[in-house]
């Protein structure tokens, strides 16, 4: 069984963390492959469509280089589902007392997410000292999470939503984060172009942040 450890080790893997959305799991592999390519070594599958589950499982059996997690766990049995699929990891949007509860004896690291000092505080209390910040954006960038700094200086962050390629690095910049999370790594066109050079360039590029 993972310690709650293990979630940081993957974490730092890469700078950047794909965060994809896909609809057709035999291309899952490939998608993989142009990430890895490009120097990133983990990828979030978000459980937003039918084929997530299968695309975790291709990736996992097909691409052993790449540590994938599954993203949008939103109950205990999600999280089991991703422990079934081969997933690396899994990820929430948020946290519940169930979540929380399960992932500190979950077969795979877990990572939960918070968007306010009480839920933050809640998640410390249980152990956990590595979260999801989300929405970041609309939740407050990194003003907000400069401020969580000074109160919790033990927790580390994975921000992701509303951060874009012009933007990220001023979240990695900050010291309490270890990487951070981005859909604009897999453009909806290149999926569908299968343009994995382009896919490729950009991981490139994502991977030399700092």
């Amino acid at each position: 069984m993972p310690s709650l450890a293990d979630i940081e080790r993957i974490l730092r893997l890469s700078p950047v963390m794909p965060v994809v959305v896909i609809d057709a799991p035999e291309i899952a592999p490939d998608l993989a492959r142009a990430l890895l390519a490009g120097g990133l070594r983990t990828i979030e599958v978000t459980l937003r469509t039918p084929a997530a589950l299968r695309a975790i499982e291709a990736i996992a059996r097909e691409v052993p280089g790449i540590a994938v997690g599954d993203g949008t766990v939103l109950s205990v049995e999600d999280l089991r589902a991703a422990a079934d699929a081969g997933a690396t990891f899994a990820i929430s949007p948020g946290a519940t007392p169930a979540l929380l509860e399960a992932g500190v004896h979950a077969p795979i690291p877990y990572l939960p997410a918070v968007a306010t000092a009480s839920e933050l505080m809640q998640g410390l209390a249980r152990g956990y000292h590595c979260f999801k910040f989300f929405p970041a954006g609309a939740a407050g960038g990194t003003a907000l999470l400069k401020s969580f700094a000074g109160p919790f200086p033990q927790a580390r962050f994975c921000p992701t939503g509303g951060i874009t390629q012009e933007t990220v690095g001023t979240y990695l910049a900050l010291p309490n984060v270890l990487c951070a999370g981005g859909s604009w790594l897999s453009p909806p066109e290149a999926l569908a172009a299968r343009d994995w050079a382009r896919i490729e360039a950009l991981a490139s590029q994502a991977a030399r942040r700092t």
